[in-house]
């Protein structure tokens, strides 16, 4: 990314194509206007894992229960639970008050419908939901898991932030889960507006005035979710500089991922704070089509690993200052308990000539390799530009895309050679607090076509994925299985871990009440 200082010239919201809408002083004063992390081009949480679209649903729905900032599952929907005395039921409650956009109440029969249709795809569930014997409405604050044996980790399931289980009413539910819905109706703090979304230009988000919060303080993704606005639009500018400008003259009220280049100059500029909101590191990921030649023979996939050097990746996104990175050369997050290195030499070789010799033992021979890097992007488009150098200097016979966000998340759900709208390898990052566990870990599922995008079929990680669920609550044996799962991964290397970095957020002084928490989420945040 090229440096450039954002307060050269006048480069508004205008230079850049984006019209800013008019407003009188007092709908500016009830509006947080927001550039987001990338465009929002799916609204539907189930059917992908992007972000953007987890964040969009976290104002538009709400969860039976939720992580505060201890990463503690605390009550959301949900008035409390109950788990019998042997284990095989669980019992949930609802609270008073809960109402969906339409109006209509949200029902316990609303509940099984979304946790079933979630379940088909969340990770962390699939494992867990052999152990279901029945899913039932009792009445219409009331419904009950009944298990085989008894099954403790549902709760963190349900509560998770990396997939969480987002409740819709039963006719959206009962939508296939590995299709779209069309409707976004929720009982969350803020009504999406339909009519107003125009994907890459702009997306906006009403107050829910039916919605009753928890009488809590705000506690992580946990407590009220109280809206404090009137409005949140989102505005695609995918030119940083712009972002920047629009920042310093406060046509813009909050940045989410500023571009680390930028961050010397938002922080000197008056009106302007600059934080770490996130409660952790992002990860950046390099993922591999396993189905498709060449990435469906582990032998070249490591041999790619091999030329891979984190410093290399991080400083392109983050800049050359360690204190805003480090590296991770495992599966798990570094500083969390099953945090390991074992079998990760591969990733410590970090020597080009010797992946060469790699990629010519594996038996290379010429097959197009097609990288898709996300423009409006920047610190994703980072990590695909610098995997899009080694693929050149290995000798591979690379051909790079440039695809804006929205286009990168369609096009991976492709299963199909690269010659019929394929791919070979993408980029993505996580939260760490999404990698501190076996049954959290997206990109660690080895479960053919129902894992992530690549979709690796690797029995020994699903295995030892399922020992992890029995055995884990155990320290000892929560970290022996966390060593052979590193292992494994390290031997398959069907992704490529790239390390963290920090990525602080941006908003003008006058925006109130902005809080720490896994997600970026936008309740409790006012205008003063």
């Amino acid at each position: 990314m090229e440096r450039r200082s954002f307060m050269a010239g006048a480069a508004g919201l205008a230079t850049a194509g984006i019209a800013a809408p008019a407003y009188s002083q007092g709908a500016a004063a009830r509006t947080l206007r927001v550039i987001p992390q990338a465009n929002l081009t799916s609204l539907d949480p189930v059917w992908t894992t992007a972000v953007v679209t987890r964040n969009n649903a976290f104002m538009i729905y709400d969860q039976l229960c939720a992580e505060n900032a201890k990463g503690e599952i605390k009550p959301q929907m949900a008035e409390g639970w109950e788990t019998s005395q042997d284990g095989l039921t669980l019992t949930f409650t609802l609270r008073d008050g809960l109402m969906f956009h339409d109006g209509e109440k949200v029902l316990a029969k609303d509940c099984v419908a979304s946790i079933n249709r979630w379940a088909r795809r969340d990770p962390f569930t699939q494992v867990l939901w052999p152990n279901v014997a029945a899913l039932e409405a009792l009445d219409d604050k009331r419904f009950r898991f009944r298990f085989h044996k008894p099954t403790p980790l549902l709760i963190m399931a349900l509560g998770q932030t990396q997939f969480p289980c987002f409740i819709m009413p039963e006719r959206i539910a009962s939508t296939d889960a590995f299709q779209q819905i069309r409707e976004t109706v929720g009982s969350g703090p803020f009504r999406f507006l339909r009519d107003e979304w125009n994907p890459g230009q702009r997306a906006s988000w009403a107050r829910n005035e039916r919605y009753v919060a928890r009488n809590e303080a705000v506690d992580g993704l946990a407590g009220g979710r109280t809206p404090k606005i009137d409005r949140v639009e989102w505005t695609i500018i995918t030119d940083p500089a712009t972002s920047g400008n629009a920042m310093v003259t406060g046509e813009q009220d909050y940045w989410e991922y500023p571009l680390h280049d930028l961050l010397p100059q938002l922080r000197r500029s008056r009106g302007i704070t600059v934080e770490q909101r996130l409660l952790d590191g992002t990860y950046g990921v390099c993922r591999f089509n396993t189905l498709q030649p060449p990435f469906n023979n582990p032998a070249i996939r490591r041999a790619v690993a091999m030329a891979v050097d984190q410093r290399d990746y991080l400083t392109a996104v983050a800049g050359s200052d360690p204190a805003g990175w480090g590296v991770c050369e495992g599966v798990f997050t570094c500083g969390t308990a099953l945090a390991n290195e074992q079998g990760s030499e591969v990733l410590k070789t970090r020597n080009i000539e010797r992946a060469r010799e790699a990629l010519r033992a594996a038996g290379y021979n010429g097959e197009k390799v097609v990288l898709i890097a996300p423009g409006d992007y920047p610190q994703i488009n980072a990590l695909s530009l610098m995997t899009a150098d080694i693929i050149r200097r290995l000798g591979m016979n690379l051909e790079l895309i440039a695809a804006d966000w929205g286009t990168l998340v369609q096009r991976r759900t492709s299963k199909e050679p690269v010659e019929r709208g394929g791919w070979s390898i993408i980029h993505t990052t996580s939260s760490g607090q999404s990698l501190t566990l076996p049954v959290y870990h997206l990109f660690l599922r080895a479960n053919a076509e129902n894992a992530w995008f690549g979709w690796p079929n690797v029995p020994e990680i699903e295995a030892l994925r399922a020992e992890w669920v029995e055995k884990g609550a155990d320290p000892a044996e929560s970290q022996r299985i966390a060593r052979l799962l590193n292992a494994k991964a390290m031997e398959q290397i069907y992704y490529i871990p790239l390390g963290f970095y920090w990525q602080p957020s941006a908003w003008r002084s006058n925006v109130t009440g902005v809080f720490r928490a896994p997600a970026t989420v936008f309740w409790n945040i006012g205008k003063g």
